[in-house]
């Protein structure tokens, strides 16, 4: 008898745990009818009349802080950084999403607000400038021809630090940062969305021109042999592809992929100086730490360790990966950061939360990981493109140790569906607890670019530099990008350099 009744409230709560388990699926698979019902919001679908109006007043910031505009009307603007007299210095990346292209140039800003050309470039995009020793390090993305790190003298004189690098897919050669070693560290993102070559990267242009381009691997690698069915854009008729090889190749379960570098989805590292025939003096190019989707900013924090932001996965191509924020890394050399099969320590099998609505789960590409990837410090928004950071360092400004990450914003509804714009700010992150605080965002009942909410406001933060002395906040804001089903739609010469500092609004 008592036997009997240690066993029913067993059966009972068998019971009611499958209860709650089928409603909570039920409630799920509602929430997915619902969501896949629902059209896209994200910051970028609205119209634009060409105008882009510029009023500090639009811009929300902690009590204590204020904004101005230093300069507008700049095109396509990528990132800023300050030569040892303090000069501010802008990139102009001469490229973005939507095949739009112009000449890449570094520009000095003078104290009167006007402009003066220091280098022009023919390899877009330009995507991230450090001042170092007397020169300017750019990372050029070479979208066309492939990445290079550029030396440029304060005169305006280029040299080829390194080139070759693998920059021709959908993310380019990003950062760069000099180490406390006295190395410069970059990022270079990978070819695809999540391992594959598929539709999506003919869509955003480049396989075409560059059929055998795919993912490169810095260590060996198994495959668990998995091959996705698509139709073939360039010969017709439909073809099979498996991961980290060219389209239209398939792939069987154990082959071996070696490694090799320059490689993708890494972040690497080169000493600066260069020669006499302008190429590096330690000419190898050296693997800090590979597993990563597009590490696009990288900072040393006041810890002296890298940082760097990850921009996660899309809902696209092959294998699309649903709600996968972007991520805020501490690197560790060596480390494998889980890409293509994890989001930050989770694996993409987990559940069923990284599945699309109306989808498939991800399955493992590699059939043996090289490791555990570690947790992130932070995970910002779906699709907000968290890219530029640096780190306050003045009790002036305030929030010392903080890390300040620019954020983009989603290019919904190519990247995936979003409800509401997401990003379109500058946050701040409390790397001890993860905690994600906004910074300076439009004034708004709703979320999203100037061109969105209205008002002068900030429209897409990219990269965010504090200036020497720490007391100012410099925020590059690339200008007005709508976004359709045909794709990205870039306005040139609608960008904005702002400055934050400490003080009440004039």
């Amino acid at each position: 008898m008592n036997s009997r009744s240690r066993r029913m409230p067993s059966r009972t709560g068998g019971s009611r745990l499958a209860l709650i388990l089928f409603l909570l699926g039920a409630v799920l698979g509602l929430f997915g009818a619902c969501y896949a019902l629902r059209r896209s919001k994200g910051g970028g679908q609205t119209s634009f009349d060409g105008r882009r109006d510029v009023d500090p007043r639009d811009v929300a910031l902690p009590r204590g802080y204020r904004i101005e505009a230093l300069v507008t009307g700049l095109d396509l603007p990528s990132a800023v950084a300050f030569d040892e007299r303090g000069r501010v210095h802008v990139l102009e990346a001469g490229y973005s999403y939507g095949e739009v292209w112009a000449k890449p140039r570094l520009l000095r800003i003078e104290p009167d607000g006007t402009r003066a050309v220091v280098a022009e470039g023919e390899n877009p995009p330009w995507n991230g400038v450090v001042f170092h020793e007397g020169a300017f390090f750019v990372a050029e993305g070479g979208h066309r021809e492939g990445g290079r790190l550029l030396r440029i003298s304060p005169e305006g004189e280029i040299r080829v630090l390194i080139g070759g690098l693998p920059s021709l897919g959908d993310h380019h050669t990003n950062g760069p940062a000099i180490g406390p070693d006295g190395w410069l560290y970059f990022g270079q993102g990978s070819a695809t969305n999540s391992g594959v070559v598929g539709m999506d990267n003919a869509e955003l242009g480049w396989l075409e021109s560059h059929r055998e381009f795919h993912d490169i691997p810095a260590r060996d690698i198994r495959l668990a042999g998995r091959n996705f069915r698509t139709e073939d854009p360039l010969q017709g008729g439909q073809t099979l592809t498996g991961a980290f090889v060219p389209f239209g190749t398939p792939t069987r379960a154990g082959q071996l992929i070696r490694g090799e570098v320059p490689c993708t989805g890494a972040i690497l590292r080169v000493r600066p100086e260069v020669s006499e025939v302008g190429g590096s003096e330690v000419g190898e190019i050296e693997v800090v730490a590979w597993g990563l989707r597009n590490p696009f900013g990288l900072r040393f924090g006041p810890d002296g360790r890298l940082y760097a932001t990850d921009n996660g996965y899309d809902e696209r191509g092959s294998r699309p990966v649903f709600g996968a924020g972007d991520l805020l890394w501490r690197i560790e050399p060596g480390t494998w950061y889980g890409w293509p099969d994890f989001h930050g320590a989770k694996p993409l099998t987990d559940g069923d939360f990284y599945a699309p609505p109306a989808g498939e789960r991800p399955r493992f590409l590699l059939a043996e990981h090289p490791g555990v990837p570690p947790a992130p410090v932070a995970v910002f928004g779906v699709h907000s493109s968290s890219d530029g950071l640096d780190f306050s360092t003045s009790e002036r400004f305030g929030f010392v140790g903080d890390a300040f990450v620019a954020q983009f914003g989603d290019m919904a509804p190519g990247a995936g569906k979003v409800l509401e714009p997401v990003g379109f700010k500058v946050v701040r992150v409390e790397l001890d607890s993860g905690a994600i605080d906004e910074f300076a965002v439009n004034r708004s009942r709703s979320y999203g670019p100037a061109s969105r909410v209205g008002g002068g406001g900030l429209e897409r933060p990219l990269d965010v530099k504090f200036d020497p002395s720490g007391e100012a906040l410099y925020v590059v804001d690339f200008g007005v990008l709508t976004t359709s089903r045909s794709g990205p739609e870039p306005r040139r010469g609608t960008g904005v350099l702002w400055r934050i500092t400490r003080g009440e609004r004039p």
